[in-house]
């Protein structure tokens, strides 16, 4: 009587199912109806990997693994597609905190519905929510976890052992970017409904797998309805763009060469011990700055004074370096820069005078002067520009065109 009952209650779990899925199929075909012109059908090709988890009384947190599935399919309409999906890996389940893994295959045909372009005119969607239900098949094998297990007989008494052949009923929904791009990423979520003893269990009611994957599919063959147009007569308004010239005035600055009475003042640093002018902190654009100043003037005397510091050394010895610090940087103006010698004066101070108050900043040579120097100065001055501005002009005329009709 009992097995009567399971019988009984088997065949109207597999009628209500078949009803469900006969609903799921009158959708999809009247997806199809509304299907609009001017849109992409395509193949497709898709590779997916996610995690499935199949119910049981055990921990369910116990129960993920990973899962992956390849398919291959085509949308007829801007709605309805199918698909042959081929999900694969391994499954688990458990009796208290024992647990146990097989592998299975799961190869369906799946029809699609995508609810955007049944609900909206537009045809192109960033996002895409798609409907989906199929049957299959589900090959299941590799039970050795179970058996390994030793758990008592009459715990698993329905348990399979080589493989397991059985039916698979698919519901489920995705999201998948636009679908007029070649490549396109998906996010799915799968119930998957199996014969009873899938998981070595039986309950008197078919087993259930639930999958979620993230997909990379890549889009072929896409084909579009020819547009329609239809052509008419309207009115083009053209703004026009001139060039049309005009004169400003503005201020410049204009340079202009003077003489005047000018004193200069420079200083190069040496390092302790120190008289090659080469190697002084700033020599050359010191030097430089110098001997273009003194071109610039006819008149002008410049005065090269050598300097040590008086916390280091002997004042002989400060006095020897002193000089050839002065005699090194007035060679350097003759022989580099070509300045008359004539016109330079060598002094040397040693340690009698220290013109800083920093002591290792006494180590230095001062190059002075005083005369007219030609320098430029620079005066405001009014000049008239010649520019262009761009000036519209708008013209009316009739044109034919064609407008697309959706």
């Amino acid at each position: 009587m009992h097995a009567n009952n399971n019988s009984l209650n088997n065949l109207e779990h597999m009628n209500t199912k078949k009803m469900f899925f006969a609903a799921a199929l009158s959708m999809l075909m009247a997806g199809a109806v509304q299907a609009q012109e001017g849109v992409k059908s395509f193949s497709f090709v898709e590779a997916q990997g996610g995690v499935q988890l199949t119910s049981t009384d055990a921990k369910m947190d116990k129960l993920i693994t990973p899962t992956a599935a390849l398919s291959f399919g085509h949308y007829f309409t801007p709605v309805v597609g199918a698909r042959l999906h081929v999900n694969a890996w391994e499954s688990k389940s458990g009796y208290n905190d024992q647990f146990y893994k097989w592998k299975y295959v799961t190869p369906d045909l799946d029809l699609l519905l995508n609810l955007s372009n049944i609900f909206s005119k537009k045809q192109v969607h960033a996002l895409n929510v798609i409907l989906l239900g199929g049957v299959g098949l589900n090959y299941a094998w590799d039970n050795d976890d179970l058996k390994g297990l030793n758990l008592p007989a009459n715990t698993t008494p329905l348990a399979w052992d080589k493989n397991r052949l059985s039916h698979n009923l698919r519901a489920g929904l995705r999201v998948e970017t636009n679908q007029a791009k070649r490549l396109g990423l998906s996010l799915e979520v799968n119930a998957n409904s199996l014969s009873d003893r899938f998981n070595s269990k039986t309950n008197n009611s078919d087993d259930w797998m639930f999958t979620a994957m993230l997909g990379l599919s890549f889009r072929f063959n896409q084909k579009s309805a020819a547009p329609k147009y239809i052509t008419k007569m309207v009115e083009i308004v053209d703004t026009i763009e001139v060039d049309e010239p005009y004169v400003t005035k503005e201020i410049v600055k204009r340079p202009k060469e003077v003489k005047e009475k000018k004193n200069m003042n420079e200083a190069i640093f040496f390092k302790i011990a120190q008289s090659d002018a080469d190697k002084a902190a700033g020599v050359d654009e010191a030097i430089k700055k110098v001997a273009d100043l003194m071109k610039t003037s006819d008149d002008a005397v410049f005065t090269v004074t050598g300097y040590a510091d008086k916390g280091t050394g002997t004042p002989k010895i400060n006095a020897k370096y002193a000089k050839l610090r002065a005699e090194d940087v007035t060679k350097k103006l003759v022989d580099e820069h070509g300045i008359d010698a004539s016109r330079i004066k060598t002094d040397s101070k040693g340690d009698t005078v220290q013109p800083f108050e920093e002591n290792d900043k006494n180590r230095c040579v001062i190059i002075t002067g005083e005369g007219t120097f030609k320098v430029t100065v620079y005066e405001d001055a009014e000049v008239e520009k010649k520019e262009t501005r761009k000036v519209k002009k708008v013209r009316v005329r009739q044109e034919e065109v064609k407008e697309r009709v959706d």
